[in-house]
């Protein structure tokens, strides 16, 4: 029987450049990936450097709010 909240949760990781030019307008998109992470283990916001395929380049990429 496992429990209702489960540890593992899958969650969203958005590209911060792409957020912040959104509001100039130039941006086509925001890049998201999806993973999972253990909630015990890491309870702080995820951050990882991906590649961003609307700014062409290797950007941070923070867990979105939900």
């Amino acid at each position: 029987m496992g429990k209702s909240k489960d540890v593992r949760i899958t969650i969203a990781l958005e590209c911060t450049s792409c957020t912040q030019e959104e509001t100039v307008g130039k941006s086509t998109g925001i890049s998201r990936y999806t993973t999972r992470k253990n909630r015990r283990n890491t309870p702080t916001r995820l951050e990882s450097k991906k590649y961003c395929p609307y700014c062409y380049k290797h950007t941070l990429h923070k867990e979105s709010k939900r």
